[in-house]
């Protein structure tokens, strides 16, 4: 039988050093791999009681080849590479760290609202070129005119719509779960109304929603059209809920003014997507959640829960119900 440990089974980060010191402070021994597909993850996590996971896939196949596995914490909130239901039927508790980083995606939408609204990146490109000539960009709105529709009104939703709100923006959203803005004074600003109709009256829409098998490239060719002619599109929360060809033919066609994302169905972005000949598009390299301090909490927060799920103690934050 395999050695009981936890393993961290991929992450992009520099370095471990952050999980390493919990798993060492915890006496707990640990293994660090950088697996891609299932099969990678079956042939090294055997004997693994809880992982730290970043993209590799936790498929049913992966769950029952893995039978000590108890505990599966993603690196972040989204849980869309974990097949939810097969681990639940397997007995393994799903975790993430919803709360590491908040601030910082919040204000990356609000910079990439920011950026497109006022044009930053186009009239920097003019100036580099050259040319001196604010009529290039064109109109540009006054901000407290705009209508900024949010889709997903959980910690990062909420926090961006309080930073929109502050500079005079009139704020509508829609989430699945209301009771917590309904029940908070502080959100009363936000005018709840339905998905469709986020879309169709925002000037600014912004995801903040998770990726699952209904939203799944949710806007797509009928979404854009249902936006106002003129409004501009802000993702930072998953690139699969975008069907990034129709964004692509919205933009060129002008019907949608300009967009600022952070996510892409593939990352990298394909040298081959399309969203590399839009000219009004900021895109940043999924980076939206870093700054040196969240980094640290969420390598530190997710081998923490990992160390609860290797010695069978209460999770933080579970995912699923076991």
């Amino acid at each position: 039988m395999a050695e009981a440990m936890i393993v961290i089974t991929d992450c992009n980060h520099v370095n471990t050093d952050a999980e390493k010191a919990v798993f060492e402070a915890a006496g707990i021994p640990y293994k660090v791999f950088q697996c891609r597909t299932e099969d990678d993850l079956i042939a090294n996590c055997r004997g693994a009681v809880a992982v730290c996971n970043q993209r590799a896939p936790f498929t049913e196949k992966v769950f029952a080849a893995l039978p000590e596995l108890k505990m599966v914490v993603r690196y972040g909130d989204g849980v869309d590479n974990v097949d939810l239901e097969a681990a639940t039927r397997h007995g393994v508790q799903v975790c993430n760290i919803p709360d590491y980083g908040t601030s910082e995606v919040a204000n990356h939408a609000l910079a990439l609202m920011l950026a497109i609204t006022r044009k930053i990146c186009q009239a920097n490109d003019q100036v580099r070129a050259g040319r001196w000539n604010y009529g290039e960009m064109v109109p540009i709105q006054h901000l407290a005119n705009l209508t900024v529709g949010i889709i997903g009104l959980g910690r990062i939703g909420l926090a961006f719509a309080r930073r929109v709100h502050a500079l005079g923006c009139r704020v509508i959203g829609f989430d699945i779960f209301t009771d917590h803005v309904k029940g908070d004074p502080e959100c009363s600003f936000i005018e709840l109304t339905s998905e469709d109709d986020v879309i169709a009256r925002a000037d600014v829409l912004s995801l903040h929603c998770s990726l699952n098998a209904q939203d799944a490239r949710m806007m797509n060719a009928e979404s854009f059209a249902k936006m106002k002619r003129g409004a501009m599109f802000v993702n930072v929360t998953r690139g699969g809920l975008v069907e990034e060809a129709a964004l692509a033919e919205a933009l060129k066609s002008g019907h949608l003014a300009g967009a600022g994302i952070d996510v892409t169905s593939s990352e990298p972005l394909p040298m081959d997507s399309p969203l590399r000949s839009v000219p009004n598009i900021v895109i940043t390299p999924h980076m939206a959640w870093y700054s040196v301090q969240a980094e640290n909490n969420l390598k530190t927060r997710c081998a923490e829960e990992a160390v609860r799920g290797f010695r069978g103690e209460k999770p933080r934050c579970p995912v699923n119900r076991l």
